[in-house]
Parts: structure tokens; sequence; C-alpha cells
């Protein structure tokens, strides 16, 4: 049998499970070289061998990820490929798992993926104000007379 790539595996995995659009995998996939290329900037003993990412290791590297390429739309493009929660980069990375794109040691489990943050706080509240407005302050619109 010939191998797969990549494309492909997704197109069979989409076929099984179709919550999650296409570009859910490759964003993942992409996630996961960030994420990597991080830890070993901050850790150098890492750096030196070969890296397991843990589940709340790879939400972080996602989160850091969907900010950086997508900043206040992160949630909106996320939540328009189907993510709405850590859960569900949980089951994306175990379906790349289950078709060996991805591997996983005896300890990792899909509960690693579970409520290590809100998709507000982590893609919403970055971009919100610091500071509330001042009782009184004027809620006028950008171009509409106060």
């Amino acid at each position: 049998m010939q191998d797969l790539d990549f494309d492909e595996i997704v197109e069979l995995i989409c076929k099984e499970d179709p919550r999650f659009d296409p570009k859910a995998y490759t964003f993942t996939r992409h996630g996961l070289d960030h994420a990597v290329k991080e830890l070993k900037k901050r850790d150098l003993d890492r750096a030196q061998r070969s890296l397991h990412v843990s589940g709340p290791e790879l939400l972080d590297g996602l989160r850091a990820y969907a900010l950086d390429q997508f900043g206040p739309l992160a949630i909106t493009v996320l939540n328009g490929w189907g993510i709405r929660a850590c859960t569900d980069f949980g089951d994306i990375v175990f379906s790349l798992i289950e078709y060996n794109v991805f591997s996983k040691t005896d300890n990792d489990r899909r509960e690693d993926f579970s409520d290590i943050y809100s998709f507000e706080d982590a893609f919403v509240k970055p971009f919100l104000p610091k500071h509330p407005r001042p009782a009184g302050w004027p809620k006028s619109v950008v171009g509409e007379a106060v």
C-alpha cells in the first residue's frame, strides 16, 4: 500500500468525522511545529534531544500560534473551522495519531486537552480594553453624535 500524504489523510479523517474543516488539521500541524520551536528556545536541554510535547504544552503553543497568525480574529477563524474548545484540538490530535501523523506516549490521553483554557480567556480577553470606561463616560460610537 502506498503511503498517503497529509492532505489525503485529512480528507479520510474528514469523511469519517466531518466536524472540523480540513484547515483545522493543517493549523494544528503547523501549531505543533510552532510549539516545538518555542519549547526548544526556552529549554536548551530539550533542544538537544527528541522532544515530546504534552497536551497542555501543545494547547499553549496552539493558542500562541493562533494569536500570532490571526490576532483578534483567532476565535472567529477557529470557530469557523469547528474548533470551539480545547477538547476539539484534542480530537484533532488524536485523529492524527490514529493515522500515524502524530505520535503519542503511553501517558498521553484525550483528557490532557480538557479545560486548559476557555476560548474567551485565550482569544477574546487579550483584545479587550485594559480599563473599563469610567462612570459617566459617553458610550457613543465613532461617527455618532453624543
